[in-house]
């Protein structure tokens, strides 16, 4: 019996844990306009030209992702249902690496973020109840000025 109370007690907490998972806060780059992350992180003019030059990568890759997308859909059967699974299979494939892809390029420029920017991230996610990505952010202190002083 009180095996029975353990097991039912430990599916309990792992339906919860999953059920209740935040997804992802992704910065956007890329996808989200470089003026509005620059004005809202307060970014310098190095951060703005990585953010650039990260945003050009990204856009550059999903372009060729998306073409792989569509050589997907194209070539493939789709007459019947273990046909239409297979692409299922390889389209999932194509969408996770662009996932990947965004994940990667957002903490690059994460990384490049000051404590207080960060913390304005971690603000933001938290808002929206998403996940932040954890990174390690650099020490530049010359964008978000502390209204404190």
């Amino acid at each position: 019996m009180n095996n029975f109370k353990f097991l039912v007690l430990t599916a309990s907490v792992l339906f919860f844990v999953n059920g209740y998972s935040q997804a992802d806060c992704i910065l956007g780059v890329g996808v989200t306009s470089d003026s509005i992350i620059s004005d809202i992180f307060q970014l310098n003019e190095m951060q703005h030209e990585k953010l650039e030059s990260l945003s050009a990568e990204v856009k550059y890759r999903n372009n060729v992702l998306s073409n792989e997308l569509e050589n997907v859909k194209s070539r493939h059967p789709q007459s019947n249902v273990t046909e239409l699974r297979q692409l299922a299979d390889k389209y999932k494939v194509v969408m996770d690496s662009m996932a990947r892809v965004q994940e990667m390029t957002d903490k690059k420029m994460l990384a490049l973020f000051n404590p207080k920017q960060y913390e304005l991230y971690q603000s933001l996610c938290k808002e929206a109840y998403r996940s932040p990505y954890i990174v390690a952010p650099t020490m530049n202190t010359d964008s978000i000025v502390d209204e404190n002083r």
